[in-house]
């Protein structure tokens, strides 16, 4: 069931805030002036690095056989990545011959989500509903539970065990007859599940603690009797009657006695193992709860993985029986290692491709700074005008629209003079295409706001001053 909050701010504390929120308004939009300026600079230095990278590097054909003559060179080879460093996770046993060891936890837990309404009321006033609801969920930290806002989910959370997670890298990795170096080794990601071996005496006593755990939160739990097994028996047969039996008569009660004994032995192994009650283990999952497959609040589960060897394809500078990366013309550093085979101009695409997208996506966020930054200086007008919503949303429609224009406006002339420094004709081209933005503001941009005015005009029955010549 859903739990709801409602706040009302005054309209002098909203006036208040939206003058505060113009220093705020100030940062953002400089911030969002600072990255599209720096994210330029950042797309064609990284693209004229990797064109000249594209041009200097040389294939090796074989790594498995060191070439002194490739000492310096930029190279592209594939070969297997290996390691002979035995890793261990010492707070569970678990050891393996890997490239890395990881660890990772997850807790389940109660989990709040909120969802926000607001209104506007006559006068200035603002009423906001706040909409609490809850959910079991797995999540990587536990979750302090008393800080929920409905009571009834208060207190409600607990864990059975806290573990963090972990992981470790091997140190030697070697790639043919060379040593990857520390950054092109936490690129292999040929991740695998690892078989537990979790010693008896650890199981026991985290069965112990997180029983003691499960108790003191859910109370003590009445065990299940499990049914005791009986040995499978097979009647016997005196040997004068068995005498005359067929031979394939005989082999049959030979072989059905065989299985018998195989699974009465099974049966006295499995009675000899205490079960656990609380301690799970099921493939690369260690499970601290009673049923794993109905999680209930506060139960754990580890799960245990390694990077493998694998075949990788490394693009670096050759230094010694190591690496080191590329550094261009420009000062930009370049180095790579992709799983699987692939040739040195399919690198260079796909980094090309990528440092289009990163581009885009600064882009973006840029213009959106800015816009939210002119949004933020010039926010209090509407807010002095929430005293009638209705005249409010037609104004902050016309202020919303105006930020943006001018924002992206503004973020034009920002990557255009930045590319100025790099390509002049593109440059000029976002030069004029800014000022053609400017342009049908400054002679459009005024006939749509008397339009809007007259229409606030029409449904107040007040005169509303229409934008100045």
């Amino acid at each position: 069931m859903a739990f709801t909050e409602t706040r009302t701010t005054g309209y002098g504390t909203r006036v208040g805030n939206s003058f505060r929120a113009i220093g705020s308004g100030f940062l953002l939009f400089i911030a969002g002036t600072a990255l599209l300026w720096w994210n330029e600079g950042r797309a064609v230095k990284t693209e004229k690095m990797l064109e000249e990278a594209g041009s200097a590097y040389v294939e090796m054909e074989n790594p498995n056989k060191k070439d002194a003559s490739l000492e310096g060179e930029l190279i592209c080879g594939t070969a297997l990545a290996t390691t002979e460093d035995s890793l261990t996770d010492a707070q569970f046993g678990i050891g393996a011959k890997a490239i890395s060891l990881r660890r990772t936890v997850e807790y389940y837990q109660w989990v709040e989500h909120s969802t926000e309404e607001k209104e506007d009321k006559l006068g200035g006033k603002e009423v906001t509903t706040t909409t609490y609801t809850y959910s079991k969920e797995w999540v990587s930290r536990p979750i302090e539970s008393a800080q929920f806002k409905d009571p009834a989910y208060q207190k409600k959370n607990m864990v059975l065990a806290t573990f963090e997670d972990d992981e470790q890298w091997a140190e030697n990795v070697s790639w043919g007859a060379y040593k990857l170096t520390e950054g092109l080794i936490h690129s292999i990601s040929s991740r695998e599940a690892i078989d537990l071996a979790i010693a008896e005496d650890l199981l026991k006593q985290f069965e112990s603690n997180t029983q003691t755990a499960y108790e003191r939160f859910y109370g003590v739990q009445q065990k299940t009797q499990q049914p005791t097994q009986q040995p499978v028996q097979q009647p016997a047969i005196p040997d004068s009657i068995k005498a005359l039996l067929p031979d394939s008569v005989r082999a049959a009660l030979d072989a059905q006695k065989a299985l018998n004994d195989s699974i009465n032995e099974a049966m006295a192994k499995a009675e000899n193992k205490k079960d656990l009650e609380y301690i799970h283990q099921a493939s690369n999952v260690l499970y601290f709860g009673r049923v794993p497959g109905s999680p209930e609040v506060g139960d754990v589960r580890v799960t245990f993985e390694k990077v493998v060897p694998a075949k990788v394809t490394v693009m670096a500078v050759v230094d010694g029986d190591s690496f080191k990366p590329f550094k261009a013309k420009n000062g930009k550093r370049f180095q790579t290692l992709v799983m699987g085979k692939k040739s040195g101009d399919e690198i260079i695409e796909d980094a090309q491709d990528a440092n289009t997208m990163w581009t885009w996506m600064l882009r973006i966020l840029g213009v959106l700074l800015v816009i939210g930054g002119l949004k933020g200086i010039f926010g209090f007008v509407e807010t002095i005008l929430k005293v009638v919503p209705f005249i409010a949303g037609i104004f902050g429609w016309g202020i919303g629209l105006v930020c943006t224009i001018i924002g992206i406006a503004w973020s034009l002339i920002v990557i255009a003079i930045a590319w100025l420094f790099y390509r002049p004709l593109l440059g000029i081209g976002l030069l004029v295409l800014a000022g053609f933005l400017v342009w049908v503001f400054a002679f459009k941009g005024k006939d749509k706001l008397k339009e809007l005015a007259a229409k606030a005009k029409d449904k107040n029955g007040a005169p509303v001053p229409a934008p100045a010549e």
